[in-house]
């Protein structure tokens, strides 16, 4: 069952699944291939762009805890066939009951599982392995604040986040009174991060026509 579901979310997600008797790496720009050989057994799914083994996926019925099975991704990434075109590292790794799936970039400094909501475009890893470095290690240095115009409050609280992200918490919460400009904190952390080209897109999601009026303005 787990494995139906699984199947179902790789192609809402683009990926063309195939069994590996019929292996057809051509087929498609991302293949998810079933049973995929390695030295130290069989993995559940291979992940390939363009030709090359990109990462994998190990499935696991529901209500497991995927936190134990990360070591047994680990066995397959680590004994990959030389003969087989993969990019090195083998960077990305996805365990999944079906229902409940985590990732991680094997690149990260401090790598570790983090929740995802479905699998990755096999275009979105694309781009990321067209980068020099990954989002989670970027954020460990921030370019300047543009602090002009921010009173010591809203820069202690962006210097704060930035420190945050730094330690590799994905999560943050800024806490600050009515009247001491958390508006202003969004728009100039937004600028940080766009500037640093971390972010193409930001939600700002405000209680009162108001509030979005002055979003905007700031």
């Amino acid at each position: 069952q787990a494995r139906v579901n699984i199947d179902k979310l790789l192609e809402q997600s683009g990926w063309l699944v195939q069994d590996y008797k019929h292996l057809n790496l051509g087929a498609s720009l991302g293949i998810a291939v079933r049973e995929f050989p390695t030295l130290k057994g069989p993995a559940d799914y291979m992940l390939f762009i363009k030709r090359k083994a990109v990462g994998v996926l190990e499935a696991k019925p529901e209500g497991v805890t995927l936190s134990g099975v990360t070591e047994q991704s680990e066995r397959y990434l680590e004994n990959f066939p030389d003969d087989i075109p993969h990019i090195t590292p083998l960077r990305f790794a996805y365990e999944s009951t079906g229902v409940e799936t985590i990732f991680r970039d094997r690149l990260d400094i401090d790598t570790r599982s983090r929740r995802v909501f479905s699998f990755h475009k096999p275009e979105t890893l694309q781009e990321w392995m067209k980068e020099d470095t990954t989002l989670r290690n970027r954020l460990k240095s921030f370019p300047p604040l543009i602090t002009d115009a921010l009173r010591d409050a809203q820069t202690e609280a962006i210097t704060n986040l930035e420190k945050s992200f730094g330690e590799n918490h994905p999560r943050a919460l800024i806490q600050m009174a009515t009247g001491s400009g958390k508006t202003r904190v969004s728009a100039s952390l937004s600028d940080v991060l766009i500037r640093s080209d971390w972010v193409r897109k930001v939600l700002f999601l405000a209680d009162r026509v108001e509030l979005v009026k002055q979003a905007k303005n700031n």
